[in-house]
């Protein structure tokens, strides 16, 4: 191949990727949790892409899902090693979904940020199967070819992971309704009212505060109706006075961005149901709180 083909064919290769860069993305991201974490599986995929023979590539789209899709399962086993001494509750890294609300998918399925964190549970292969299918609609058969297992096997994966977020979570209320219950919880939490807090929160409600180690979040979740609406009274009046709120949208769904002297300081979202909030989400670490944040201004 002289030099100009070879420009031609490296350019066709840029194309190609740069096409399917919002799917990959989105399959990354999912499987992951980890938006850092997935810019690095799509960077090693662009290389192996540039390194690949392509004139034996007919669907460069599917080829780069399946190398995707195999490099985020691997890094995800790597993580869930890293992620057993976290310090705190583990929580996904939001991302803006504004301009993009299914992030690259068939349709807005595993980005919630209370879906991340129960498939989080799933083991990598799981997750991998439950994405592909559910958000991307992948055909069993293809989705099995990715991760090299058999489509009984993908049938299976996927029906393990259906099941366990069946069980793990009820039918989320409708989008108004969920930002109708987190404006009664900013309001109560901001006043320390108990009475509405439990009012507004379900009997197995969970709060999460993901700080990382960095700031000073609750380092163990709390749980039950009353543990957290007496944890949040009795830190709002030191938490809330210097703080300021502004409404965002984060994984598809209204969040709320509290800053501090004009630095973000937490990214708080709720998952609910029609029994009332189920999960409180905390997002404090800088790592994953800055990117969100500059995303904002893009």
């Amino acid at each position: 191949m002289d030099a100009r083909d070879a420009s031609e064919s490296l350019d066709r290769a840029t194309e190609d990727f740069l096409a399917a860069r919002p799917r990959l993305f989105g399959i990354a991201y999912r499987v992951l949790g980890s938006a850092a974490e997935a810019e690095d599986v799509l960077q090693e995929t662009w290389v192996r892409w540039q390194n690949t023979d392509r004139s034996g590539v007919k669907e460069p789209a599917a080829f780069l899902t399946t190398i995707t899709a195999r490099l985020a399962v691997n890094v995800a086993q790597s993580a869930r090693v890293r992620r057993e001494s976290y310090v705190g509750p583990w929580l996904p890294e939001p991302v803006d979904t504004r301009h993009d609300p299914q992030l690259g998918a068939e349709r807005a399925e595993a980005l919630e940020m209370a879906v991340l964190l129960l498939l989080e549970k799933l083991n990598p292969v799981e997750r991998a199967a439950y994405v592909l299918r559910e958000a991307f609609d992948y055909p069993y058969k293809q989705v099995a070819e990715i991760l090299e297992t058999s489509e009984p096997n993908t049938r299976q994966l996927v029906s393990r992971a259906r099941k366990h977020l069946s069980a793990e979570r009820k039918e989320p209320v409708s989008r108004a309704d969920h930002r109708r219950l987190l404006e009664v919880f900013l309001a109560a939490a901001q006043t320390g009212d108990m009475r509405v807090l439990e009012n507004v929160l379900a009997a197995d409600v969970v709060s999460y505060a993901d700080g990382g180690g960095i700031r000073g979040a609750s380092r163990i979740p709390v749980v039950g109706r009353l543990r957290v609406s007496k944890y949040l009274a009795a830190f709002a009046p030191r938490f809330w006075p210097p703080a300021e709120t502004r409404w965002v949208e984060a994984n598809g769904g209204p969040a709320v961005l509290v800053t501090a002297g004009g630095n973000p300081v937490a990214l708080l979202s709720v998952d609910a149901s029609e029994d009332g909030i189920h999960r409180v989400m905390w997002v404090m670490n800088p790592e994953k709180l800055s990117p969100y944040v500059t995303s904002l201004t893009a």
